[in-house]
């Protein structure tokens, strides 16, 4: 019996917990950066999951990898060794010059992983006094809905009805350094900070200002943590979104298309120092390290770097970047970005976003909206430039039509 669009839209209201709104389109097929609908009508994806898909939807690469691990071992535990986890270590090692490794399965768990190697990390190697370790965050950030998480968070629909929350956090505007500056103590043992901030809107800081936060905490011995879980693989048009301020991160969080959109993994990139403090039983996961994980992102590690996804992203980011700035719209305020990590901000009196990605789904085009005003584009990093016109057609029509 075939079920229309709105039997699945009222299973899911009937049945799950609310707490997501999504786009109404049910989609059931996905290659490259293309999906289709129950009912068969193809859209652009510009979200990626999130940038979880950078490879494109159901990379047969990465699937036959898949198959092929799935059918030989899955999951061991850390309890004993397998074959593929070490191979993944070297791959990371390598593309990335990480000396110290962390499976996980989330982000939102490497960024617990983190917090918690960093605050031993503070104890036992900078003598911050026990229990009095800080961490620095800035205002809208995202890192994750665990409670750690959401208690830094400065965004009321995460935090409201879930606290107490734990302490040690303090948090500063998002790229303004002397704020940092000032917040640094003798206790502080990190700063956790996306590169740029994705949920937030596609965020950027002023030029220069990691180039001093590198400096500032190398000088006062802070710990400094990227979380690239959205900006990194790729994304930006580099590797790692640090890159477009030639630092290196002392703790680096990657996840999401760590595994091409096939599987949960994520990772913890680290110093030695840091990792280093983590003895045997202090932290663990049954799923993180596991032969089916680990061989589907050594898979959608040789994708991304062997067939020019990178540099495609920076290429053809650049393009879409130029063209959604082409668009005369009253409705426009901004159009921001770096590589495939876009956005376009909206006038207030312009209406909600969330109106302008209805609008361009009936284009055949799926976005998401974010803090009311902004729409977020991050399309899989393999779309063409004839599709970055396409897709720049469309935009054009609703932004002009309805602005």
């Amino acid at each position: 019996m075939s079920r229309l669009p709105q039997d699945y839209i009222a299973a899911e209201h009937r049945l799950g917990a609310h707490n997501y709104k999504p786009i109404d389109v049910v989609l059931t097929r996905g290659e490259g950066i293309w999906v289709w609908d129950v009912d068969g009508r193809r859209y652009m994806d510009c979200l990626a999951a999130y940038s979880a898909v950078n490879q494109g939807h159901c990379h047969p690469r990465i699937r036959e990898a898949m198959v092929e691990q799935s059918a030989k071992l899955t999951l061991t535990s850390r309890a004993f060794r397998n074959d593929q986890l070490a191979l993944l270590y070297e791959d990371l090692a390598r593309l990335t010059g990480a000396h110290k490794i962390l499976p996980m399965n989330s982000g939102a768990e490497a960024v617990e992983s983190a917090v918690k190697a960093v605050r031993k990390w503070g104890y036992e190697v900078k003598g911050v006094p026990d229990g009095e370790a800080e961490i620095i965050v800035c205002d809208n950030n995202f890192h994750g809905r665990t409670l750690g998480i959401v208690g830094f968070s400065t965004d009321p629909v995460a935090r409201s009805g879930f606290g107490p929350f734990a302490p040690g956090f303090k948090v500063v505007p998002f790229g303004d350094f002397e704020a940092f500056a000032a917040a640094v103590t003798d206790n502080t043992v990190a700063f956790l900070v996306e590169p740029i901030q994705g949920e937030a809107g596609i965020l950027l800081p002023p030029e220069g200002y990691f180039r001093k936060v590198r400096e500032l905490c190398s000088a006062r011995d802070v710990t400094l943590i990227l979380d690239e879980i959205q900006t990194g693989l790729g994304r930006t048009g580099r590797f790692l979104a640090e890159e477009h301020e030639g630092i290196e991160a002392d703790v680096t969080l990657v996840g999401k298309a760590l595994s091409g959109g096939f599987y949960p993994v994520s990772a913890v990139l680290s110093n030695s120092e840091v990792l280093g403090v983590l003895q045997q039983g202090e932290h663990g996961s049954t799923f993180g390290g596991n032969p089916l994980a680990c061989a589907v992102a050594r898979a959608a590690l040789a994708v991304l770097v062997e067939e020019g996804m990178i540099e495609n992203a920076d290429e053809q980011g650049a393009r879409f970047k130029a063209g959604l700035a082409a668009i005369r719209s009253n409705a426009v305020r901004e159009v921001r970005g770096r590589g495939l990590m876009l956005a376009v901000e909206l006038h207030p009196e312009a209406g909600g976003a969330r109106a302008y990605c209805e609008a361009l789904r009936e284009e055949g085009i799926l976005a998401k909206d974010t803090h009311d005003h902004t729409i977020r584009i991050a399309p899989p990093l393999v779309l063409g430039a004839e599709d970055v016109d396409w897709a720049v057609e469309r935009f054009d029509r609703v932004l002009t039509r309805t602005g």
